[in-house]
């Protein structure tokens, strides 16, 4: 979008797409003789290679004598997370562009005649945000074994869990795009082309009605056409295994023997401090507390799972790219992530209702799902429940994702782009949490049971400390 906007607006723009190296950005970006260079990241590890190019630029006198700006955006940055971490690599203009409508009137700030004036508002500011962010009342933290004793209290003593119907893996391949369709949130839909408000009153909205109506009504015709031509199709693939917590960890076992570790999901614990509401103590929260402990004898069950609607996406896309049709190759992508979690949310029906069966009963409509008022969760690596992204090598390795076509970058992003992926957990009272911040000493204790270096765990968890 950034990219289309742009263009519109009579800038030339290179767009070298994802996962390219620094030293080709920086290559190409001289060779260009790029004005600007742009940068956008998607999930949490971003935020690091994003440093590491300003650091770069900085050493590069090209960049550092011309100062040429750095323009940082996506779902994962921020304005503080711009001026506290990224900014201060690099003398030259680095500018938070919160959305691709912004992308324009910032280039044009930056290449105009005002363009000192507004760098001057621009260094005043992050140095506001800097100030504050260091003055900042950190939340104070509990120690990691004071934490473990206020978790989530749960009595599993007369907790009987549902035995699923099917243990073990199962693949859906071709999934028919017809019965995801009767599943997809159209909420985020126009949040893709930066219109707010929340689905279906954002079609009659005073100030984007007009404009989200239209968008609907082309997505909604795409989307017959999408189905009926078939121009991408879906498949996943889920498994659901005995289990049980150890600690703040799960165990999946191979079957219902429960001696052989298939994989162990580590989990990590709240550690803010607690407040005290009504008498009662706020708990210190894992997902593990949602699984029967081992040492408790209840044979409980988990689940995992991934599923995309990105696979054959690319050559389509890139034939409306090839006929200049660019609203119509960012209306393909956001419709194929759409179905994506449509996919996941249908699997996950099909979970509670029949393959494990613990929700038989369950009759909610498609907006009750999308509220998510049913028993059980569905948390994904990467999320403030489960912020750690190397989750999912464990995952995709236990689920064969190879299989459907499915994979993980070096930043550990799903490919296809338009892909889900994550857990099941069925107990009554489990519930989405923020992890937050994390002391050193859950670092320390996460790399121990793990066997890997304290350091390169740190990195992963980099937001969280």
């Amino acid at each position: 979008i950034v990219t289309v906007v742009l263009q519109c607006n009579n800038f030339e723009v290179v767009n070298m797409g994802v996962m390219v190296p620094c030293h080709e950005i920086l290559a190409r970006a001289k060779v260009e003789g790029a004005d600007i260079v742009g940068l956008s990241g998607l999930i949490t590890p971003s935020l690091e290679e994003m440093q590491y190019v300003a650091g770069e630029m900085q050493k590069d006198e090209h960049f550092r004598i011309k100062k040429i700006p750095l323009l940082i955006g996506g779902a994962t940055t921020s304005r503080v997370h711009t001026a506290v971490k990224i900014a201060p690599h690099y003398e030259g203009p680095v500018v938070y562009v919160p959305d691709a409508s912004r992308s324009v009137s910032v280039a044009q700030s930056l290449l105009g005649d005002g363009a000192q004036s507004y760098l001057d508002e621009l260094s005043a500011d992050y140095d506001k945000v800097r100030h504050q962010h260091a003055n900042k009342k950190q939340v104070p933290l509990w120690s990691l074994q004071k934490a473990r004793a206020n978790r989530t209290p749960i009595d599993f003593s007369s907790y009987r869990p549902a035995t699923p119907r099917l243990l073990g893996r199962r693949v859906f391949k071709n999934f028919d795009l017809n019965e995801l369709a009767r599943y997809i949130d159209w909420g985020p839909f126009f949040q893709t082309w930066d219109l707010a408000g929340p689905y279906p009153a954002i079609l009659t909205d005073e100030v984007v009605g007009v404009e989200a109506t239209r968008v609907f009504a082309d997505g909604q015709a795409m989307l017959k056409k999408l189905i009926e031509g078939r121009w991408l199709s879906a498949s996943g693939v889920l498994a659901l295994y005995p289990a049980n917590s150890v600690g703040d960890d799960i165990e999946f076992y191979t079957d219902e023997s429960r001696t052989e570790v298939a994989m162990t999901w580590y989990g990590l614990r709240q550690q803010a401090e607690k407040h005290v509401i009504d008498g009662v103590t706020r708990p210190s929260r894992c997902l593990a507390d949602f699984v029967a402990p081992k040492d408790s004898g209840v044979a409980d069950y988990a689940g995992l799972f991934a599923v995309t609607a990105g696979l054959g996406v690319e050559k389509k896309e890139q034939a409306f790219v090839d006929a200049l049709d660019d609203y119509s190759a960012i209306m393909l992508k956001s419709l194929a992530d759409r179905l994506a979690e449509a996919f996941a949310e249908c699997l996950h029906h099909r979970v509670r209702t029949d393959l494990w069966g613990y929700a038989g009963a369950e009759a909610l409509s498609n907006e009750d799902m999308i509220a998510e008022k049913y028993q059980g969760i569905r948390p994904a690596p990467g999320y403030p429940a489960c912020p750690d992204h190397s989750a999912k090598e464990a995952l995709f390795r236990v689920l064969q994702c190879q299989e459907i076509g499915m994979g993980l970058t070096e930043s550990l992003a799903m490919t296809p782009a338009a892909s889900v992926s994550g857990f099941y957990i069925g107990h009554p009272d489990s519930t989405y949490f923020n992890v937050g911040k994390i002391g050193q000493d859950q670092v320390h204790d996460m790399a121990t049971r793990r066997g890997m270096d304290e350091a390169a765990l740190a990195r992963l968890l980099a937001p969280n400390l």
